[in-house]
């Protein structure tokens, strides 16, 4: 590929253009954002060719465009973008929610653009950011692409073999069941993190003085990007809050047994949650 613009250069699409300089998969990588200081950093560590603030020069030739930035802005980005660019152009984006970015592009273009790949990488760090930029960041990892009824196979094939360039596992899902099993896998356990951290602090700050690392632990997450996890709610929220509440019904059971008494329900149930995962990591 000749030339890729990113619209939104901190960790993952950072990441993105450093993986695929380091694999060589495209001659030059433009980026555009609305702070000029982020770009100058981005080109200064290597993750960038060059950057504009103007969209239509860094639009300029594109064979693609890379939307990374929260998903709260993706229609204003879109509508940005449109008069630019031509129906060869491939777009794709790195949002956690596939559903809302659908319909977002419908909204912006009338109809899904053949070419528009909606994708999610499975993967990135409690900090943000072009600093951490990471070329290994996707190796192994898991990146959902969701195309819709009319997509572009060839533009499939393309966004396909970029993601698995640079390490990435890539997986085809419909964008419903997307949306609903990173609700449960990603989505909720972030919300736990938030609450566990405001529950904490709302009941006695000074508590965080005798946490230790199994806290450290759970608690980890809880130090992502507020602004991206505000707009993965507002965007999934549908299944976001039905996952809450399962598992609210769940939290329940546990308190029920606890009050009981139940030593071997309890038990029981923790050995299962413990098998389960000792499993998964054993995968």
């Amino acid at each position: 590929m000749n030339k890729i613009c990113i619209i939104g250069v901190g960790l993952i699409g950072g990441s993105f253009a450093l993986g695929l300089k380091k694999a060589g998969k495209v001659h030059n990588i433009i980026g555009y954002s609305r702070s000029e200081n982020n770009l100058k950093m981005a080109v200064e560590l290597g993750v960038i060719d060059s950057y504009s603030t103007d969209i239509g020069q860094a639009l300029s030739g594109v064979d693609m465009v890379l939307i990374a930035t929260p998903v709260n802005s993706f229609q204003s980005v879109l509508e940005m973008i449109k008069p630019h660019i031509d129906e060869n152009v491939i777009i794709s984006d790195v949002g956690s929610t596939k559903g809302s970015v659908i319909a977002m592009a419908k909204a912006v273009f009338g109809i899904m653009p053949s070419r528009f790949i909606p994708a999610h990488p499975i993967a990135g760090k409690e900090k943000s950011g072009v600093e951490a930029a990471d070329a290994t960041l996707f190796k192994g990892k898991r990146v959902i692409l969701t195309p819709t009824e009319n997509t572009d196979t060839q533009a499939l094939i393309t966004v396909s073999d970029l993601w698995e360039s640079i390490g990435a596992r890539v997986e085809v899902l419909d964008d419903k069941i997307h949306d609903d099993l990173l609700a449960m896998t990603s989505h909720l356990p972030h919300m736990l993190a938030f609450s566990l951290m405001d529950y904490l602090i709302n009941s006695d700050a000074s508590a965080l003085n005798y946490a230790a690392g199994g806290f450290k632990d759970f608690s980890r997450i809880a130090s992502s990007d507020a602004s991206m996890w505000r707009d993965i709610c507002i965007n999934n929220a549908d299944e976001i809050v039905k996952h809450i509440e399962g598992f609210q019904r769940n939290l329940s059971q546990i308190s029920d047994l606890i009050k009981g008494a139940q030593a071997q329900e309890i038990e029981s149930l923790f050995v299962n949650a413990k098998t389960a995962r000792d499993n998964w990591l054993n995968e």
